[in-house]
C-alpha cells in the first residue's frame, strides 16, 4: 500500500535569523542593541573587502580605508533596515546582511579610485584600439568586425548610448561610477547598454558579421 506523500517542508528563516529579525524590529534598548551588533558585523565585512582590494589603491592611507569601511557599514545598515521585509530565509540572515557591506565597500572603492579622474566618453581612440592585434595571425574578418563596430558607434547609436558604451565597455569605467557622474542609476545605464548592444548586433548581422560581447556578463557584476 502506498503511503500518502508528505507535504514539502516549509522554507523560511532559521531560528537565528528569526531572532535577528525580531530584535531589529524591536523598539527601545533591544532594537538599538541589535542594530549595534549588526553594524559591527557589517564593519568587519567592509574591512575585509577593503583589505582584499586595497592593493589597487596604493595612493590611499590607512585612515582613508577606515573611513571608507565606516561609511560602507553605515550605508549597508540603512539598506538592510529598509529591506528587512524582503528577507526570505534562503540563506542565514548574517550571510544575507554581509553581502550588503561587501557591495557597499566595493562600490565606494571604485568611486574613490575614479575620484578626480576624467571620465572618457568619446570613441575617438577606437581606430587605435581596432588596430591592436594579439598576433600577426589575426584574421581579416576580425579586423572587419572591429571596423564595422567603430562605424556603428558613430552612425547607429544615439550620443548617450555611444557615451555609455564607450565609457563602460571600451574605457573600463565602473558602471556605478558612471551612474554617479551622469546623475542616473545603474539600472538605467544597463538598459542603455542593452539597447546599444542590440543595435550593434543588428548592424553587424545585416553586414553578415557576428558580434560576441564577452564583457557584458563581467560588467553586470560591477
Amino acid at each position: 500500500m502506498s503511503t500518502p506523500s508528505q507535504a514539502p517542508a516549509s522554507v523560511g528563516p532559521d531560528a537565528d535569523s528569526r531572532a535577528w529579525l525580531a530584535a531589529l524590529a524591536a523598539d527601545g534598548a533591544r532594537g538599538e542593541a541589535a542594530r549595534v551588533r549588526l553594524r559591527e558585523l557589517l564593519l568587519r565585512a567592509a574591512r575585509f573587502e577593503i583589505g582584499r582590494r586595497r592593493a589597487g589603491l596604493p595612493h590611499l592611507r590607512g585612515g582613508d580605508f577606515d573611513d571608507l569601511a565606516q561609511q560602507s557599514a553605515n550605508d549597508a545598515l540603512l539598506a538592510i533596515l529598509g529591506k528587512l521585509d524582503t528577507f526570505r530565509g534562503e540563506s542565514r540572515f548574517t550571510t544575507w546582511a554581509y553581502k550588503f557591506a561587501l557591495l557597499e565597500a566595493a562600490v565606494k572603492l571604485r568611486r574613490r579610485a575614479w575620484q578626480g579622474r576624467e571620465i572618457p566618453l568619446e570613441s575617438e581612440h577606437w581606430a587605435t584600439f581596432a588596430d591592436q592585434g594579439d598576433s600577426p595571425a589575426e584574421s581579416a574578418e576580425g579586423r572587419e568586425v572591429l571596423g564595422s563596430i567603430g562605424q556603428a558607434l558613430e552612425t547607429e547609436l544615439s550620443p548617450h548610448q555611444r557615451e555609455v558604451l564607450v565609457a563602460v565597455a571600451l574605457n573600463g569605467v565602473p558602471i556605478d561610477v558612471l551612474a554617479e557622474r551622469l546623475g542616473t542609476t545603474r539600472g538605467a545605464l544597463y538598459k542603455t547598454m542593452h539597447d546599444a548592444r542590440k543595435k550593434l548586433r543588428a548592424h553587424l548581422g545585416d553586414a553578415g558579421l557576428r558580434f560576441t560581447d564577452e564583457a557584458e556578463t563581467a560588467e553586470a557584476t560591477q
